[in-house]
């Protein structure tokens, strides 16, 4: 049966428009004049003055199953995330156990996600110091590309790549054509930084300082020009490195950029002391870089915006900054935290479709992801956009409801979410899995 969905604002790559939307077979078959007469025996939905946006895609996300099920897991992320607008994720290699460093645990992975998607779920692998000789059997086996980390990540099973085995593995993945991703701080300007425990979120924030990530930024940059490889520099929180990188980008380096919901819409200055769900690696910074932030976004410097949800189990927010576990939850809250930022500083729904629905598709080539145009997959999310709701940690949907957002008053609700022509999520209510494990250029 055909479907039919019509708004009088659908976000196309060509603008807002009033349109129905022509669904068969769980693809998008033509974008069609509003008042446009229905096939025969199609069922049509018409949402009225709500927005039909395309799904989100959310390219950063730690599920943490298997392994570490008691922080999250595939059943209760992907709910979280349909409920949200999102429509298709890709999980990161860590904090799972194993982490997704060899094809076997790739396997492992994928035969848990399977029976628990909610939405369509994807994988990155990722790079050890050592794994070189597993790369390429990874990319083989389908996986988007590589996460590394240059600083410490947090997890004993996911070591940090030194200069030399960055250059290694960047050098072995640019061979096949891959894509590295890069938690990008530089470990001695971390050890150099003040370290005081405690819960005053000014000594964390001095302990993660802005020059962490520019110069570990400068040195990615350098290394993708020498190697002319194709690199992406994760959750973007200095501000500082935005010319840097525009710089580079104007010369022809393979770099793109993502930032967060967090740094768009959270500031240094309201972070309570001992308020640990705050608490992110890198930090959120200061109300003049996220300005800043904010024009990176505006002239493209910062090509998408995803959630790097990290969560973990309640008890590891504890007070002190600095034992606490670093990672902010927002997978069903990204979309109205952004919206509501980015129409206090004049952009419109079709921005905010680009940054989190089209450019994330396009940095992991996601071809039928990311539009509402004929050949893509019939994704969609239904948003009211002028409509408020108070955040509540309680109505959330991830296994551990600790919010950085709680009690905000966010705009933009999320009607429902539809996944290949088929309604998932609707007021709430979640429909039994029907998401699909991808694989690169699938």
């Amino acid at each position: 049966m055909k479907l039919v969905l019509r708004s009088t604002r659908v976000v196309t790559p060509e603008g807002t428009r009033a349109a129905a939307v022509l669904v068969a077979d769980g693809a998008i078959e033509a974008v069609l004049p509003y008042d446009t007469e229905a096939p025969g025996g199609a069922r049509v939905e018409d949402f009225g003055d709500d927005v039909l946006l395309p799904g989100l895609v959310d390219t950063h996300v730690h599920v943490n199953d298997p392994g570490r099920t008691e922080w999250e897991g595939f059943w209760t992320a992907t709910r979280a995330a349909a409920a949200g607008g999102i429509t298709t994720l890709l999980d990161m290699p860590l904090n799972s156990l194993p982490p997704t460093t060899t094809v076997e645990h790739l396997r492992v992975k994928r035969q848990v996600a399977a029976p628990k998607a909610h939405i369509d779920t994807g994988f990155w692998g990722g790079a050890v110091p050592s794994n070189t000789k597993d790369l390429r059997p990874l990319h083989e086996a389908g996986v988007f590309g590589f996460k590394c980390f240059l600083s410490p990540s947090g997890v004993e099973e996911f070591p940090e790549l030194d200069q030399e085995q960055l250059a290694r593995s960047m050098a072995e993945i640019a061979g096949f054509g891959g894509l590295l991703i890069v938690h990008a701080e530089d470990p001695r300007h971390l050890a150099e930084a003040p370290q005081r425990s405690g819960e005053k979120y000014a000594d964390f924030l001095a302990s993660r300082p802005r020059d962490a990530e520019n110069t570990a930024i400068e040195g990615l940059i350098a290394h993708a020009e020498r190697l002319n490889a194709r690199v992406h520099v994760l959750h973007l929180s200095s501000s500082d490195a935005l010319p840097l990188i525009a710089g580079a980008k104007r010369e022809g380096v393979r770099v793109t950029v993502e930032s967060c919901p967090h740094f768009l819409t959270l500031t240094a200055e309201e972070v309570p002391d001992g308020a640990t769900e705050f608490k992110c690696c890198p930090p959120i910074r200061e109300a003049a870089n996220q300005d800043a932030l904010w024009a990176g976004l505006a002239d493209g410097t910062i090509d998408c915006v995803v959630s790097d949800h990290s969560p973990c189990t309640t008890d590891l927010k504890t007070p002190d900054f600095a034992s606490a576990w670093g990672g902010i939850s927002s997978l069903q809250l990204g979309l109205p935290a952004v919206w509501t930022e980015a129409r206090r500083r004049g952009h419109t729904l079709d921005d905010v479709a680009r940054w989190m629905s089209a450019a994330p598709a396009g940095l992991a080539g996601l071809t039928r992801k990311g539009a509402i145009e004929a050949g893509r997959d019939a994704d969609f999310v239904v948003l009211a956009p002028d409509e408020t709701f108070t955040v509540d940690p309680a109505a959330l949907l991830h296994r551990n409801q600790v919010t950085a957002y709680a009690g905000r008053t966010l705009h933009g609700v999320v009607k429902s979410t539809w996944l290949r022509g088929t309604r998932i999520a609707a007021d709430g209510v979640l429909a039994e899995p029907t998401g699909r494990l991808l694989e690169r250029n699938h």
